[in-house]
């Protein structure tokens, strides 16, 4: 199964951008523009068509932030949202000095920096920033429920075949 790919726009009405060019970077991705696409409350939503830019602590200098989703509500709401996993909205744990608490605390910065311009961005123009999680995913019911005790239920793998020698 493939973790990134393009996504194929079914209310084309409804994208605001180029319908023919969405591209999902993981499945929740995937999941989430299914859900907007089919979802009766959004009039209009767009994937990396909002460009933001933020100062990145760690070199001084700006960059761009490409947000995940912008979603226009039918009630005239607008939001912008950030598809993340948890593990990447608090500071890194674990031992000091490893080039994995290094690169997490990277990352960390880096998602503040970028979520802090976000949100400034957003509240200029009366809109709102959101960071959703797979918690936040499940609770809005595009994710199943994780459910104690019981394994995801995973598709069949296909069988291996040898290529054949040239």
């Amino acid at each position: 199964m493939a973790y990134s790919g393009k996504y194929k726009v079914k209310n084309i009405k409804k994208y605001k951008g180029d319908p023919y060019n969405v591209i999902y970077r993981s499945m929740w991705e995937k999941h989430v523009f299914t859900w907007l696409d089919n979802n009766p409350k959004v009039s209009g939503w767009s994937s990396e068509e909002t460009v933001i830019p933020y100062v990145y602590d760690v070199d001084g200098k700006y960059h761009r932030y490409f947000v995940d989703v912008k979603v226009q509500y039918e009630d005239k709401k607008t939001v912008l949202i950030e598809i993340k996993p948890e593990k990447e909205t608090s500071p890194p744990a674990g031992k000091r000095r490893t080039r994995q608490y290094v690169a997490e605390s990277l990352t960390y910065i880096k998602n503040m920096n970028k979520w802090e311009a976000a949100d400034k961005f957003a509240k200029d123009r009366g809109w709102e920033f959101q960071v959703w999680t797979e918690t936040t995913l499940r609770e809005l019911g595009i994710l199943p429920k994780a459910q104690p005790g019981k394994l995801k239920q995973l598709k069949p793998l296909k069988p291996y075949r040898k290529k054949p020698k040239k």
